[in-house]
C-alpha cells in the first residue's frame, strides 16, 4: 500500500461489486479511507472484508442506501457528513438498468432515478462536506455507448423503452447534468469531471434478457454471451476502474475541471448531445423538478 491518498476520505457509490469495487480497491491501495455505498448488507459486509484484505488497508467501511430513492440519497448525505466530517473525493459510480420500465415508490423511472437524479442529489447533499475538505474532487462515471442522442420527450422512457438504449440515454443525461454542475462549481475548490470506464461484464448486464438489447443486436446476443466473461471479466473490471482512480488520485489532475476523459485516461471532446445547451437546460430542469417535487407512493411497472 502506498500513501498517495493517505489522510483522504473517498466515497464510492456502487462500490460493493464490479467496476465500483475495483475503484474502491485501487484507492484503498493508495492509502485512502474508503466508504463504499451499497444496498445489500450481506454483499456490503463481504465486500468490505475482501477490500481490506486485497488492499492491505483496514480503513474501508460500508454505508447502506437505496440510491433509487431520493429520500434515501438525502439521508445518506446527512449520515456521511455527520460521520466523516470531510469528504475529499466523491465517485458517483453506481449504475442501474431494468429489463422493463419500472417506477420507484416515489414515482420516478428507476434507471433515471439511479443514474441521473441520485448523483445530482448526492452532489447537492455532500457539497458542504466537500467544500470543507477542499481541494476536493467529484467524479461522475458514465457508461454504455458514450454517443447518440438525448430524446427530451422520453427522458424517463415515457414513450418507448428498450433497457440498454435507455441506459445509454441516462448516461448521456448524467454527462449533461455534470457539465452544468461543473460550471456552477468553478471557484468553489471542488472539481468535477466525468470518466468513461470502458466495458466490463458485471452484474448490471449479466442477468438482462435478450429483449433488453436494441432489436438489431438481439440475434447475436446468445452467441456473444459465452465469450463475455472471457473478454470482459475481472481483468476488464480492473481496467475499467483506472480512469476513475486516475481522476481521484493523480496529483497532475488536481486542477482539471469540467473535463470528460476516456478509458485510456485521456481528455476527449464531450459528445454532441452533451454540448447542446438545449439538452443541458432540459436535463437540469427535470433534475430540479424531480428533486423538489413531493413524492408519491407507487411502484408499479408503467
Amino acid at each position: 500500500m502506498t500513501e498517495l491518498m493517505e489522510g483522504k476520505t473517498v466515497v464510492v457509490t456502487g462500490g460493493t461489486a464490479g467496476v465500483g469495487r475495483e475503484t474502491a480497491c485501487g484507492l484503498a491501495r493508495l492509502g485512502a479511507q474508503v466508504v463504499v455505498v451499497g444496498r445489500d448488507g450481506d454483499r456490503a459486509r463481504t465486500a468490505v472484508a475482501e477490500l481490506r484484505r486485497d488492499a492491505g488497508n483496514d480503513r474501508v467501511e460500508a454505508v447502506l442506501a437505496d440510491l433509487t430513492l431520493k429520500r434515501n440519497v438525502r439521508e445518506l448525505a446527512e449520515r456521511i457528513a455527520a460521520r466523516y466530517g470531510e469528504i475529499h473525493v466523491l465517485i458517483n459510480n453506481m449504475g442501474v438498468t431494468r429489463a422493463s420500465r419500472m417506477l420507484t415508490p416515489e414515482g420516478i423511472e428507476t434507471t433515471f432515478a439511479a443514474n441521473v437524479l441520485a448523483p445530482y442529489l448526492l452532489v447537492e447533499g455532500l457539497l458542504p462536506t466537500l467544500i470543507r475538505a477542499a481541494p476536493a474532487r467529484i467524479i461522475n462515471i458514465t457508461g454504455g455507448v458514450p454517443h447518440g442522442s438525448i430524446d427530451l420527450d422520453n427522458l424517463q422512457g415515457e414513450r418507448s423503452y428498450v433497457a440498454l438504449s435507455h441506459y445509454n440515454q441516462t448516461k448521456l443525461a448524467l454527462m449533461a447534468m455534470s457539465y452544468t454542475t461543473a460550471e456552477r462549481l468553478r471557484g468553489s475548490g471542488v472539481t468535477l469531471n466525468v470518466a468513461y470506464p470502458g466495458h466490463a461484464y458485471t452484474s448490471i448486464n449479466k442477468s438482462l434478457p435478450v429483449s433488453a438489447y436494441p432489436p438489431l443486436a438481439r440475434p447475436i446476443v446468445p452467441l456473444l454471451r459465452p465469450l463475455m466473461p472471457i473478454l470482459y471479466g475481472h481483468r476488464a473490471a480492473v481496467r475499467a476502474s483506472r480512469s476513475s482512480v486516475y481522476l481521484a488520485s493523480d496529483p497532475g489532475v488536481a486542477d482539471l475541471h469540467g473535463t470528460y476523459i476516456n478509458s485510456s485516461c485521456r481528455a476527449v471532446t464531450w459528445p454532441a448531445a452533451v454540448l447542446s445547451q438545449r439538452n443541458r437546460d432540459a436535463v437540469g430542469a427535470i433534475c430540479e423538478q424531480l428533486a423538489t417535487a413531493p413524492t408519491r407512493s407507487t411502484g408499479q411497472a408503467a
